[in-house]
């Protein structure tokens, strides 16, 4: 039935800035500061080989969604090319990790409005978030696309401002009495890998963390204008965006102040910005931090709701229940976004009773879940080319399949790196339950 479709409100400037801000989050801004106590300046080569792992993921997820543009994406693809299990472990798994790091995200949301108002308690504001993203979620896709294209733009604009700024200092000496800065912090302190591979090993689980989301571009295929178009110019974009914000950024505050003092009184950002004698620097980076929390969260409400509606409309009685199958005359599916609101409510809650530790435990498990459906693109579309699904040829993932066996070989080191990071051994504890949990009801499912 023609109604019970999504609704192509997507345009191209929404596509490349979705995209965009699913390589730009708070991990950036705060999280980078982690990273470079890990491996230090040679972080810079874990983001390269991290963004080229993404990029080939992102290709092999690409060639399906333009040859096939449907909103369940890889859950869907699983489904048809692996499995109907395939596709329901995705779908569920896909969905629970936004569940957590919405969670995770609308605490933070809490913490900055704080910033400003110490007076509002953090569960009021988390509230304020989840109703005001939920309602936008429910207007239709455009209102979803347009929000996130603005999110996206205020981070894009921060960090430009901040990597302009960073220039000056290094070139120019602003801020520094007019003596540029050498390149001599990158090498001097211990050298250029003060921590060895291991430290780099280790780095690359935080960085493949950082990267999570960008496979929302798979999603907006269902609902994008023009996907034939929109979505290659998009994810080849990616590998660009990884070098200019990842490693400009990053590569220019490691050249400015030493590594091993980088993250000692706040967010890097806030330094650079200070340097240059602006004096509401912590003010900025709150609010463009602000803005990326509500970004994620905006992602989140979006992905789960259209990751219900995909389950519930694969193969002979759906991966997921029929009541989610429903949408609205604006094409959005209502039941499952505010499913995954009532949800997040829990988050709110969570704020008086749960010890903050627990959303780094929780959000740890997001990277299993992250991996996870990567690790399905890549076999799925290992599949899909096996069954001649590419026949159109129209945007071929490179290199297969040894860029496949690249992919699968960089998420198993991921994986396996995670093991020996304290905070993240609970993410093993965590996933077999979670599978062992989906497998039982996938198989009660199929007995009725």
């Amino acid at each position: 039935m023609e109604e019970n479709k999504l609704k192509r409100g997507l345009s191209n400037r929404h596509i490349q800035l979705i995209a965009l801000g699913g390589t730009i989050g708070v991990g950036l801004f705060y999280g980078s500061a982690a990273t470079i106590k890990l491996a230090g300046p040679a972080i810079l080569l874990s983001y390269l080989f991290g963004g080229a792992v993404i990029y080939f993921i992102m290709r092999a997820l690409g060639e399906m969604a333009v040859a096939n543009p449907v909103s369940g994406s890889f859950s869907e693809y699983a489904n048809k090319y692996v499995g109907p299990f395939a596709g329901y472990l995705t779908g569920w798994t896909y969905w629970f990790n936004w569940i957590v790091v919405g969670m995770a995200e609308i605490t933070v949301v809490g913490v900055y409005i704080n910033h400003w108002f110490p007076e509002v308690p953090q569960w009021v504001s988390a509230l304020a978030a989840l109703v005001i993203m939920t309602l936008i979620n429910l207007v239709n896709v455009k209102a979803y696309g347009e929000f996130e294209f603005w999110f996206a733009l205020i981070k894009v604009v921060a960090i430009v401002g901040m990597i302009i700024a960073g220039l000056g200092i290094i070139l120019f000496g602003l801020g520094n009495g007019g003596v540029p800065v050498g390149f001599g912090n990158l090498w001097e302190h211990g050298g250029f890998a003060p921590n060895g591979v291991s430290g780099l090993l280790l780095s690359l689980v935080m960085v493949m963390f950082s990267f999570g989301g960008i496979e929302m571009i798979g999603l907006t295929a269902g609902e994008a204008e023009n996907p034939q178009r929109t979505i290659p110019s998009a994810i080849n974009n990616v590998i660009w965006r990884v070098l200019i914000f990842y490693i400009g950024a990053l590569g220019i505050i490691m050249i400015l102040y030493p590594w091993d003092e980088i993250g000692t009184s706040g967010s890097p950002f806030v330094l650079i910005f200070d340097k240059i004698g602006m004096p509401a620097a912590a003010d900025i980076i709150n609010f463009v931090v602000l803005t990326a929390a509500l970004s994620a969260f905006n992602s989140g409400m979006y992905g789960t709701g259209r990751m219900l509606f995909s389950l519930a409309d694969q193969g002979n009685g759906g991966n997921g229940p029929a009541f989610f199958r429903e949408l609205s005359k604006s094409g959005v599916p209502v039941r499952g976004v505010l499913f995954s609101a009532a949800i997040l409510l829990v988050a709110v809650f969570l704020n008086y009773i749960v010890p903050e530790k627990v959303f780094y435990y929780i959000t740890s498990i997001a990277t299993v879940a992250a991996v996870t459906s990567w690790t399905v693109i890549i076999l799925t579309h290992m599949k899909f080319r096996e069954s001649g699904g590419s026949v159109s040829g129209l945007f071929p993932m490179p290199f297969y399949p040894y860029s496949s066996y690249f992919a699968l070989a960089a998420l198993t080191a991921v994986v396996v790196a995670m093991a020996f990071i304290e905070g993240m051994a609970v993410a093993f504890i965590v996933a077999p339950i979670w599978f062992a949990v989906l497998f039982t009801s996938y198989k009660m499912k199929e007995s009725h």
